[in-house]
């Protein structure tokens, strides 16, 4: 079995962050990928300091190739699918078949998007999008609906009229309050109460939205929350402890990611609640430099963390 002071598991912007600080650490590590990034719907990515308008396929060959130059890293193409941890350390064992142990543990597995319709589906990351920051200036002027799908929504067709006109859609589920009524109000948000059960236009187009009723609303894009849930179970099988988030449960971590398990760290949108490239990738860095400090205090004290 190889062994490595730290692996990874999630090779896009969180883990490769994290990646990054264990490499310039000289630190011996693994970076496992499916090649399944929840971002690979998105043509390109936005907001994200210095990659602004970049594909994030390109941004992630971009880290691996820097990564590439750093001789302590390893990378392998696999789905790491069962774990167990002991006073030895953590075992992997990965879809190819292999085995690996490591000291330290990063999770950096994202997520798995569920959304509400069918016809979102093909729809996902074009004109069916989840964060205005991320997206919201790409499709601005247009004409923009937001489905609710989760507590809060609402709050999101609060700040959408910044990008265009826009209708809030209620489900029947997700009443907006009496305060948040107001704020839709005062921003000319319209309120929709019959549910949208389908999406029309060609291909990824939206050109309406048909309601339980009947009717057809003109909207050229959607704005939903999906639910979500954690891609790998990992985490699970650890036995972290997750927290419920607005749209489904997440990995809990502390202030330097840190999971309840120790020498597990977490990082990205599997282990937060709010999913940004920037705050990913933060979240990466944090999760690199503190699995690192948590190597160099246990060879300095002689004593380590057992998962």
């Amino acid at each position: 079995m190889d062994r490595y002071d730290v692996v990874v598991v999630g090779g896009s912007f969180a883990g490769l962050s994290a990646a990054m600080q264990l490499a310039r650490a000289r630190r011996r590590l693994l970076l496992v990928d499916a090649g399944s990034p929840r971002n690979r719907f998105a043509k390109t990515s936005h907001g994200f300091l210095g990659q602004d308008g970049v594909q994030p396929a390109e941004i992630m060959r971009q880290g691996l190739t820097q990564l590439s130059r750093y001789p302590s890293v390893d990378f392998v193409h696999a789905h790491a699918s069962d774990v167990s941890g002991d006073d030895a350390g953590i075992a992997l064992r990965l879809s190819d078949g292999a085995e690996v142990g490591a000291r330290k543990l990063i999770l950096a597995t994202g997520v798995v998007d569920e959304l509400p319709l069918e016809t979102m589906m093909p729809r996902w990351g074009v004109s069916v999008l989840h964060c205005p920051y991320c997206h919201g200036y790409e499709v601005r002027d247009r004409r923009m609906a937001v489905i609710a799908n989760a507590p809060g929504t609402a709050h999101q067709a609060v700040i959408l009229p910044d990008w265009g006109p826009t209708t809030y859609f209620s489900q029947g589920m997700f009443e907006p309050s009496k305060e948040e009524a107001a704020l839709l109000t005062t921003r000319g948000v319209e309120i929709e109460r019959t549910p949208v059960v389908e999406l029309l236009g060609e291909g990824t187009a939206i050109r309406a939205l048909r309601l339980a009723d009947g009717r057809e609303v003109p909207a050229e894009v959607v704005f939903t929350a999906p639910k979500t849930r954690v891609s790998s179970s990992l985490a699970e099988q650890l036995g972290c402890a997750f927290t419920e988030g607005p749209t489904g449960s997440y990995i809990q971590v502390d202030q330097l990611q840190q999971t309840s398990v120790a020498g597990v760290f977490a990082a990205g949108d599997a282990a937060s609640a709010m999913y940004n490239a920037t705050l990913a990738s933060a979240a990466g860095v944090m999760a690199g430099v503190a699995a690192h400090r948590a190597l160099v205090m246990e060879e300095a004290t002689g004593s380590r963390d057992r998962p």
